[in-house]
């Protein structure tokens, strides 16, 4: 069972400068993040390097995540695989490790008709109890989950939230619209965060928080506490920072970030690199502006929500 709310980190997956899994630093993280008040943790996404990652060390996060937060909120890994049967048999596993819940992607590297799609979702969800989140980022993937495909994928019971990347916020309220509470929406683009809270969302798959988890927690529950002006003064700070969310290179960027706040390390796995030259001075720039200006946070975890 998971509560589909709330502020939910796509985590950085941490390495060491020999290229193994940095667990010391991932676990100072994780704790920051729980510190803040984040409501789940996701492995294994775009921002988790998984294309990079070994069955082994998937299942090695997902353990060390697990022993981490102790129940206190649900681990969910996210499956982008290149076949169905190899979807369903790292969902499988997952939940046999102890994983609580799912976030999917539809087919990697072949554009599936809407029909295939569907077809794949459902084949996953129906090999599996865990509890679902469907991710639908045509502009990176090329593929969108339409409503019509939704209404089909209510069909199974353990499909119960989508990540909405579309960059079209005004897709919130049609699939409130349309579905109700049926299916939990979250938004999944750091730039329309606030707004698409605002408007709806019931939570946020969000990227900078792997660097700035009190911020982005804070922004949640001031939205949904009625106290928007507070909210955005806070967003309006982040906005350089979360714009960094928005790019090829959004690992490295946040990878910095979180090495300005003392919770993760620079280290890639190739093919990516470090940033270099007049981007990375660029980048820097933008974090040290933001770190100077960093605002004081109202006690957020005390607020009484009005949502």
């Amino acid at each position: 069972m998971i509560h589909w709310e709330g502020v939910m980190p796509a985590v950085t997956t941490k390495f060491t400068s020999e290229d193994e899994l940095d667990l010391a630093m991932f676990e100072t993280n994780i704790k920051a993040q729980l510190d803040a008040g984040v409501q789940g943790i996701i492995l294994g996404g775009t921002l988790g390097e998984a294309s990079t990652l070994t069955k082994q060390e998937k299942e090695t996060l997902i353990k060390t995540s697990l022993t981490i937060v102790e129940g206190q909120v649900p681990v969910i890994i996210n499956i982008a695989e290149q076949s169905t049967k190899e979807a369903i048999e790292v969902a499988q596993h997952a939940e046999k490790v102890g994983a609580k819940g799912l976030m999917v992607l539809p087919p990697m590297r072949y554009k599936a008709t809407d029909h295939e799609t569907v077809v794949y979702f459902k084949a996953i969800a129906n090999n599996t109890s865990l509890p679902i989140m469907i991710y639908n980022n045509p502009v990176d993937y090329k593929i969108e989950v339409t409503l019509d495909m939704m209404e089909e994928l209510s069909e199974c019971s353990n499909i119960q939230a989508i990540k909405e990347s579309t960059r079209d916020i005004t897709n919130v309220i049609r699939l409130k619209n349309r579905f109700g509470d049926r299916f939990k929406v979250f938004t999944g683009v750091d730039t329309l965060g606030l707004e698409s809270l605002v408007i709806g969302a019931d939570g946020w798959v969000a990227g900078l928080v792997c660097a700035y988890p009190a911020e982005t927690v804070a922004i949640y529950e001031l939205v949904k506490a009625g106290k928007i002006e507070e909210a955005l003064a806070i967003y309006k700070w982040f906005m350089p920072l979360l714009e960094l969310d928005i790019s090829p290179q959004l690992v490295q960027n946040i990878k910095l970030a979180e090495v300005a706040t003392g919770i993760g390390t620079e280290n890639v796995r190739a093919p990516r690199l470090p940033l270099q030259g007049k981007e990375r001075e660029r980048v820097l720039k933008v974090i040290e502006e933001a770190m100077k200006n960093r605002p004081e946070l109202p006690d957020y975890k005390n607020l009484k929500s009005v949502v």
